[in-house]
């Protein structure tokens, strides 16, 4: 049934840890606040919700379970991709969750937990393109511009696997956000934006036919939460993921924020 659920979602909760029981077993924080921050532009991960204007999604729900299982209480804070890493590495805040890929390079600034996610990237275009339908005949349209926010993984994906491996290259336009990617296409100024399965999905939902996907995934990507290095609440939390994974809680999430969920209704 998981299998199914992440066909129809394009995305897996990534189950790479053996399947064992850690209810009984999980470290009591003592009721410390953990301040987490996201960036809320990833919808259905965390974005605001439109009528209600609280701040929803996967990764809340992920972390909010988190919490609970651990005893700690959250304090949640926004702040733009663009300084997420840094500032995590600062120890300006204690987590970060905003879809984060897990690479080598970030590592290097701040430790990642056990995967929680795996998901692929897609092009997400304007409802109405004609020009183009997969990469390589985007690639040979000379007039075609991508936005990406610079050092994220649809960043290196437009460079190395779409365009000619030239970071400058003029056709990709920067952003400081990802829902400022999303405006600009939707406007009309760039033609392309890559992400994630799970924003591709939750901005089509949400766009009444004005977005759609083409192409087919261009990589595959695992997400984790990030913490400064050295952080002790990493084995904590890492125990948690898998207790989420063991017992189901992940799957439904998957259910209810991918198959379930409908963005502006």
């Amino acid at each position: 049934m998981f299998s199914r659920r992440t066909v129809l979602a394009g995305l897996v909760a990534a189950a790479l840890t053996p399947a064992v029981s850690f209810a009984a077993d999980l470290p009591d924080l003592g009721g410390k606040t953990v301040v987490v921050v996201t960036e809320n532009a990833y919808p259905p991960l965390q974005f605001v919700d439109p009528k209600s204007g609280e701040q929803i999604g996967w990764e809340y729900d992920a972390m909010n379970e988190i919490a609970k299982r651990l005893n700690f209480k959250v304090e949640y804070q926004n702040a733009s991709w663009d300084t997420m890493i840094q500032a995590v590495s600062d120890s300006q805040y204690n987590v970060g969750m905003t879809g984060i890929t897990i690479k080598d390079d970030r590592k290097e600034k701040v430790d990642f937990s056990d995967p929680y996610m795996r998901s692929q990237q897609f092009m997400l275009v304007r409802g109405d393109e004609a020009r183009f339908n997969d990469a390589k005949s985007f690639a040979a349209l000379s007039d075609g511009l991508i936005a990406a926010q610079p050092g994220t993984s649809p960043f290196y994906t437009a460079v190395y696997e779409i365009l000619d491996g030239n970071e400058q290259n003029p056709r990709i336009k920067l952003f400081e956000t990802f829902g400022a990617t999303v405006q600009a296409l939707q406007a009309g100024d760039v033609d392309l934006v890559l992400t994630d399965s799970v924003a591709a999905k939750g901005y089509v939902d949400a766009s009444g036919g004005k977005l759609k996907v083409v192409g087919g995934p261009l990589g595959t990507e695992d997400f984790g939460f990030i913490f400064p290095k050295g952080s002790d609440l990493v084995a904590p939390v890492n125990a948690a993921i898998a207790a989420l994974k063991a017992d189901g809680t992940l799957d439904a999430l998957n259910k209810k924020w991918f198959l379930d969920y409908k963005m502006g209704q």
